[in-house]
């Protein structure tokens, strides 16, 4: 009886401790706002490459489609900051032992490029719109002007943007070819961690693992 009790106290503590580490998934807002965040940016990126295009007259089409992509912009940047402080409040699960030391620092300057790009292309596409002489609205809300009219400010801010959005497009060509190469060629369950969230219904709880136990 002594042996049996003490498995199933082991078993518990065992239990319990794998309920309050997660080191198999993100948590569910890490991956809301992983799939939110990346579902707006390529949509952003696409609607940037596509409003160039449009000619200058009549300049009211124009006019509005550049104003959604700074309203856009400037929502996806909050999203964003809240992105980065949640990272940084919770630590993310660990890689893999079996990952060679080259693939874990790749990832992670992979990562930290990705937020660097992530809050510079909002942050230039502001000041850029700011450094001019018109307004900024924000889904027709116009905000406060702070800036003034600065042509030469204005195009270094625009070509910030522009550079900074060829290194993001490089960055995530990279991040997701390293996806699919945990997915089809490692297979070691990397990807799946920020396809899914972990359901705690899913867990065996510690009372179910000891009755188990105590079963046998």
């Amino acid at each position: 009886m002594g042996l049996r009790h003490g498995r199933r106290e082991a078993v518990v503590a065992a239990a319990a401790r794998q309920l309050t580490v997660n080191t198999d998934g993100y948590t569910r807002t890490a991956v809301v706002l992983h799939w939110l965040i990346a579902a707006c940016v390529l949509a952003q990126i696409t609607l940037g490459l596509w409003m160039i295009g449009i000619p200058k007259s009549p300049p009211g089409m124009r006019a509005w489609w550049f104003n959604l992509h700074k309203s856009i912009g400037i929502t996806l940047g909050v999203l964003i900051l809240l992105r980065l402080a949640w990272r940084l409040a919770n630590r993310p699960p660990a890689l893999p032992d079996a990952m060679p030391r080259w693939q874990r620092l790749a990832a992670r300057a992979n990562h930290a490029l990705l937020y660097v790009c992530m809050i510079a292309m909002p942050l230039s596409g502001y000041l850029g719109s700011s450094f001019t002489r018109y307004p900024i609205l924000y889904f027709g809300m116009r905000l406060p002007h702070w800036g003034w009219d600065a042509p030469v400010l204005k195009e270094l801010m625009s070509r910030i943007h522009v550079v900074t959005v060829t290194i993001f497009i490089t960055l995530i060509a990279l991040h997701a070819a390293a996806a699919l190469k945990h997915l089809l060629v490692d297979r070691d369950r990397v990807f799946q961690r920020m396809w899914s969230w972990r359901r705690r219904s899913q867990e065996p709880s510690p009372q179910g693992m000891a009755r188990g136990v105590a079963a046998r």
